[in-house]
């Protein structure tokens, strides 16, 4: 993938062209490679070889492997270079007991505040996701199905945190979420799990459609525990 110029060019709602800067492009394409795993937790990030390939200097490359790191993507160590981020088990703990304060507290919010569309909305994702696990209970070991699965399930919560309008709870949980993926579909995909997390989501969209916060927050809280359970 070559990316010729210093500045890509993009297209905002007011119709004017505005310059984003090469590095942002350069992050993007990196941040796929890595929750695709073309490069896999823990490997040694080789700037020059990737700038040859993508026809770049290693200037933006640097830029974007700080954007990365920043992210919690990658980690840089001094004088070794940068490597894709490893997560250990207490530090997936940490990140999943600070998602279900986060989008428990979303949820709550959603709950309260959420228009009777954008409900729908997350009814429609839910609908979504079980037709999928249909699917998948047919062809359990069909990659693309659970690559579709997992891509839903996240569309579920983010369509919740953008309806929260909180944009640094937002920033917050994409981050953390982000670091998660490193070890992607993790215990998502373990025995019984699949339906287990459909039943949390029907709680948790039921509660939503209530107009229940406290029972909202409560069923979040159940559903990241449990997957934390299952990942342990």
């Amino acid at each position: 993938m070559a990316l010729a110029s210093s500045y890509s060019t993009r297209q905002p709602s007011g119709g004017l062209a505005a310059a984003r800067p090469l590095y942002m492009d350069v992050a993007d394409n990196l941040r796929l490679r890595i929750l695709q795993r073309g490069l896999p937790p823990g490997s040694w990030i080789d700037e020059q070889k990737l700038a040859e390939e993508m026809g770049i200097s290693r200037t933006p490359m640097r830029e974007a492997i700080k954007v990365l790191a920043a992210e919690g993507l990658v980690t840089i160590r001094v004088r070794r270079g940068a490597y894709v981020t490893e997560v250990p088990e207490n530090e997936v703990r940490e990140i999943y007991h600070l998602l279900a304060l986060l989008e428990a507290d979303a949820a709550a919010d959603v709950a309260l505040h959420a228009a009777d569309e954008e409900l729908q909305e997350l009814s429609g994702l839910h609908t979504q996701l079980q037709l999928q696990a249909g699917l998948l209970a047919a062809s359990p070991n069909d990659s693309l199905l659970i690559d579709r699965f997992f891509a839903i399930n996240q569309q579920f919560h983010g369509r919740m945190l953008d309806i929260s309008r909180n944009h640094w709870r937002m920033q917050i949980v994409n981050d953390l979420r982000g670091v998660m993926q490193l070890g992607r579909h993790h215990s998502l995909f373990k025995t019984g799990r699949v339906q287990q997390s459909l039943d949390e989501h029907a709680a948790i969209l039921a509660a939503l459609l209530a107009r229940d916060a406290t029972a909202a927050s409560a069923a979040m809280r159940t559903h990241f525990a449990n997957g934390l359970r299952a990942a342990g």
